[in-house]
């Protein structure tokens, strides 16, 4: 199997914890991580890239503009072949600056949303391979439940 570069991103708190659920899954492949804090890096496996960005919500227009360019550097530096999220605003703009380049996107809504899908995963559903829930019973209208990060 070649080996894949994968550009990994997540916001912080839940969002960081479940991504790094994942890192395993990985293993053998070059690995990227974009988050919000620093101090996270101390969670990435050794050899692996790693960039901060700023937090943003849909609230602070201007942060969002400064985060959606701080992203637009990381992706069209990185150039990976798979773009994988837990959520929120960065993944959300990281799948789709990377799906303009070629690359396999997916979205992993977030365990928290128990009752609906979040809203980064609604808006970025459409521009993605994948769209993966944590919970059964919101598998459907393209989200599909593979099992969970817990």
């Amino acid at each position: 199997m070649k080996t894949k570069k994968i550009l990994a991103v997540a916001s912080g708190g839940g969002h960081w914890v479940q991504l790094r659920r994942l890192q395993k899954a990985f293993s053998g492949h070059n690995q990227v991580y974009v988050t919000v804090k620093p101090d996270y890096q101390a969670d990435t496996p050794e050899g692996a890239k790693f960039y901060t960005v700023r937090d943003a919500t849909r609230w602070d227009k201007i942060g969002l503009i400064q985060l959606l360019l701080q992203l637009i550097v990381i992706v069209f530096k990185e150039r990976p072949d798979i773009v994988i999220s837990t959520g929120a605003a960065p993944g959300y703009f990281a799948l789709r600056l990377g799906r303009l380049l070629g690359a396999k996107t997916i979205w992993i809504d977030s365990v928290a949303n128990v009752e609906k899908i979040s809203l980064s995963g609604e808006k970025v559903s459409k521009h993605v391979d994948h769209c993966l829930t944590q919970w059964q019973h919101l598998d459907g209208r393209g989200f599909k439940f593979k099992g969970n990060c817990l």
